[in-house]
């Protein structure tokens, strides 16, 4: 089937009574994701109210002066905590970085004794008050969202629902609001995000229905990604189709810069990238190899692939 937009499903059915209800979800999502990758999600747990008061504190910061900003871009944490200034990320294979900066806020762990691996902490913003706080309860919510997704694709897998639950809860995941500024001169050779596939698990994003989001068919036709105004874009990266041995996509996918006309607008959005615990093992699964789809991956961690990528994408240096 040749898609013309993403799939639209209904988390609802999933966390409802009716097991038909639940059955229908799972097969949707997971037909989605072989077919094309991305799906678009009503009914997560992201308040209209908590969204709105989110957007408000991201242009707060991103409207704050620029040396201001810099005082959180921190030395020596790979980008992964506080500020991350205009063009320092590009896409895999690119020169040229992206017409953006963007924030970090990371994991809190409910009880870091329990966790083999210590996480940076988040960088307080002194000049905004509710700036973290409502950072992280955007965070908390999200994360909520992408269990339940990830317990239907286990379900679709054919895996206990509950499998990727140990792995994400206290994962390594990261919000990453982003500022693409309005467009002052003809860009050389960059666009707000080219074209790329994501690291993670899968990916969580606010904000794609401003557009700008296209995503590549299997037929190598870009389609504009259009949700509705209160959904949730849903996409698999590259750590869950290497679990799975290609059986769920990763669909390349990138932000154009928008018509002339609309150079001076700035553009916001904000992915949820959920990562898992450095520890989990990305080996293919039995479920997911066959004598029509052998083996495709070698063994390694979540960890290790992590590290590998941030690498690629020019977010720390080559040790």
């Amino acid at each position: 089937m040749a898609y013309t937009n993403i799939p639209s499903v209904n988390l609802a059915d999933f966390i409802s009574d009716d097991p038909k209800r639940k059955e229908k979800f799972v097969q949707e999502i997971g037909k989605a994701y072989e077919e094309i990758g991305f799906v678009s999600l009503s009914n997560h747990f992201l308040s209209d109210d908590l969204v709105k008061e989110l957007y408000k504190e991201v242009k707060a910061f991103f409207d704050l002066p620029l040396a201001v900003k810099q005082k959180y871009e921190i030395e020596g944490l790979g980008g992964q905590r506080g500020y991350i200034s205009f063009g320092k990320e590009h896409a895999k294979g690119k020169k040229e970085g992206d017409l953006k900066e963007f924030w970090h806020f990371g994991q809190e762990p409910t009880d870091p004794d329990q966790l083999e691996e210590e996480y940076p902490e988040n960088v307080e913003v002194k000049e905004l008050q509710d700036f973290n706080k409502t950072g992280m309860e955007a965070y908390r919510m999200l994360e909520k969202t992408g269990i339940y997704v990830l317990r239907a694709l286990a379900l679709y897998i054919g895996l206990d629902e509950h499998y990727f639950d140990q792995w994400v809860q206290d994962g390594n995941s990261i919000l990453r609001p982003i500022h693409y500024p309005p467009i002052t001169s003809e860009p050389k050779g960059a666009v707000r995000a080219g074209a790329h596939g994501d690291i993670n698990l899968i990916t969580l994003l606010m904000g794609a229905s401003t557009g700008g989001l296209q995503v590549l068919r299997k037929d190598g036709q870009w389609i504009d990604a259009i949700p509705k105004e209160d959904e949730l874009v849903i996409n698999v990266g590259d750590m869950l189709e290497r679990h799975t041995n290609n059986k769920l996509r990763s669909t390349i996918h990138r932000v154009i810069n928008p018509p002339k006309e609309e150079w001076d607008k700035p553009r916001y959005s904000i992915p949820f990238f959920m990562h898992p615990k450095s520890s989990m093992k990305l080996n293919c699964l039995e479920e997911c190899v066959n004598e029509d789809n052998p083996k495709q991956y070698e063994d390694i961690t979540a960890g290790e692939f992590l590290h590998q990528r941030l690498v690629e994408i020019g977010l720390i240096d080559k040790k």
